[in-house]
């Protein structure tokens, strides 16, 4: 299930406001629609922002007719700055935007035409990297789930967050593919539902067992020893093993801690920050008090309150007994071994 699809200078995404009940496409022939396909979560998850921010500016700069090699570089500056300036929390926005742009400066010294194809080959090979990443992330997870698991996830990481596949959702995916019988719990992800309205729906498509539930529910169902392990994507992972992702992963993760439960975070390379010490440093997008206020466009809520819509939080490293990359999986102390991965990617 591919969320995005680039051909012949137009990106398709799935629009994802639209899931479960409609299954609509926008085509997106601008980078300024590209970067608004962002900003208003027609498609999201970490790894999906980044390979779409890429293809966007790819379609910026086939349109740049410039007079000098300065020139292309100025204007498309101007065009990555855009695509940085959608969202703040998903780091695989900028290592997308930052990799296309170096391919850029290292190839102007040959003519602009060839500079645009290796900008495209680039995007390209970024969208395969990310499929081929996911299922070794599936893979190497299978070691963590066990026959009759029920698992708790949060938010959706699968196919529609990145190019597809998925990453939590990912490992879910190569269990039930690999004959073991699973059972997956799902949060409905307030307040945007995108547990209730994009897991569930990735979920039933593929015939994957599935009970949905309430946010507030997790702590009881994890009490009641229903739960054996957490699996969650992430948006920006912290040299230290600090973890950004979905507002209310930190609440299941402490839930998990407390119940004795492995919470395990999902998520390719390209999600860790290695330039930062903790998750102090991983800024936290305000989103629309709308999203709190109204569900799928009806008012639930009175007029004129003060809402806040913090749209991710923190899982400090403590509460998290494993990252699964397509690398291997990483345990603590992460700090270690997290820096030890950062030497090998240099």
């Amino acid at each position: 299930m591919r969320p995005l699809e680039f051909k012949d200078g137009v990106l398709k995404l799935i629009d994802q406001t639209k899931l479960p009940h409609q299954k609509v496409y926008v085509e997106c022939t601008t980078y300024i629609e590209v970067a608004e396909a962002i900003k208003n979560m027609i498609v999201r998850g970490a790894p999906a922002i980044g390979v779409t921010a890429a293809y966007g500016i790819v379609i910026g700069a086939l349109s740049i007719n410039a007079s000098s090699k300065d020139e292309f570089i100025h204007r498309l500056e101007e065009i990555c700055n855009i695509m940085r300036n959608t969202r703040p929390t998903a780091v695989n926005l900028f290592w997308a935007v930052d990799r296309v742009y170096k391919t850029a400066l290292s190839n102007m010294d040959k003519p602009l035409d060839e500079v645009k194809k290796f900008l495209l080959n680039e995007a390209l090979m970024m969208d395969s990297e990310d499929v081929q990443a996911n299922k070794a992330i599936g893979k190497n997870g299978l070691s963590l789930i066990k026959d009759n698991f029920t698992i708790l996830t949060h938010c959706n990481a699968g196919a529609l967050a990145t190019c597809d596949y998925g990453t939590a959702l990912g490992v879910i995916r190569a269990a039930h593919e690999g004959g073991k019988k699973i059972n997956v719990y799902a949060d409905e992800t307030r307040p945007y539902l995108q547990g209730a309205r994009l897991t569930a729906w990735e979920l039933s498509q593929e015939g994957i067992p599935l009970t949905l539930i309430c946010d507030n529910m997790a702590g009881h169902f994890m009490k009641s020893g229903i739960i054996d392990c957490v699996i969650v994507g992430a948006d920006r992972i912290a040299l230290n093993g600090d973890t950004a992702n979905k507002i209310g992963t930190y609440s299941v993760a402490v839930l998990a801690h407390e119940n004795n439960i492995p919470f395990y975070v999902a998520a390719p390379v390209s999600t860790i920050d290695f330039s930062i010490e903790s998750g102090n440093s991983i800024p936290i997008e305000e989103r629309s008090s709308k999203e709190v206020t109204e569900i799928m466009g009806i008012q639930i809520a009175p007029a004129n309150i003060k809402v806040a819509n913090p749209s991710f939080d923190v899982t400090p490293n403590k509460y998290i007994s494993a990252i699964i990359t397509e690398k291997g999986i990483i345990y603590p102390p992460f700090i270690d071994n997290l820096n030890a991965l950062k030497e090998q990617n240099r």
